[in-house]
């Protein structure tokens, strides 16, 4: 009985990830030059410092990616969507600091205070920041589950992959994914899951003169 169970949930992991993976592979991109021009890029949040001390390479790259874009008129605006749910945490005012330290003007950064999880931070996308064309920025593995999300909920979403770390630095991260992945093809499939909160509409302005 425990062995038909684990078997069931094996193939229930194997199916989720490897489904989302294939629907997804034609919206992501790792060349820059190729990212096709989109109005918004919508980068999601992660911690900006490690438990340990120091910068997390993954909300780094993610910021460095975002540059990359934007500097290229590959988008106009950037949208920073994470988790604010404590006084002490707040994703969006890190990833706004970072992107300001790197030049980009305070007027073309949106934030997003309630990205709570990665479906939050598309449908309220959609839903409150009005954007139906978007560029997810975030590494490759997050990008797959970002745009099964972005798709199934009618946005027309494409992703610029942001640099990566290695195996042994991110190996609990890609474990987690892998479950997430399933919890992505629930909320779709079986929950129909919806943002925590939505709100009052943002308007982001037309393309910059």
């Amino acid at each position: 009985m425990i062995l038909l169970l684990f078997s069931g949930l094996l193939i229930i992991l194997v199916y989720s990830n490897c489904h989302i993976k294939r629907s997804t592979r034609a919206f992501i991109y790792t060349s820059p030059e190729e990212v096709p021009v989109n109005h918004a890029g919508l980068v999601l949040g992660t911690s900006r410092y490690l438990r340990g001390g120091g910068i997390n390479p993954y909300f780094q790259y993610r910021i460095d990616a975002a540059e990359d874009l934007f500097l290229r008129g590959k988008i106009h605006y950037i949208i920073v969507s994470g988790d604010n749910s404590r006084m002490s945490y707040n994703e969006p005012v890190h990833m706004q600091s970072a992107l300001l330290e790197k030049g980009i003007p305070e007027d073309r950064i949106f934030l997003d205070y309630a990205g709570f999880r990665t479906l939050d931070s598309i449908i309220r996308c959609k839903m409150i920041f009005g954007q139906d064309h978007v560029t997810v920025i975030t590494q490759k593995f997050h990008a797959q589950r970002a745009l099964f999300i972005a798709r199934h909920h009618g946005l027309e979403a494409v992703a610029y992959t942001a640099g990566d770390v290695s195996v042994r630095q991110g190996a609990g991260v890609m474990t987690r994914e892998w479950f997430a992945k399933v919890r992505a093809m629930l909320d779709i499939y079986l929950f129909h899951s919806s943002p925590r909160f939505l709100g009052d509409p943002v308007e982001i302005p037309g393309p910059p003169l």
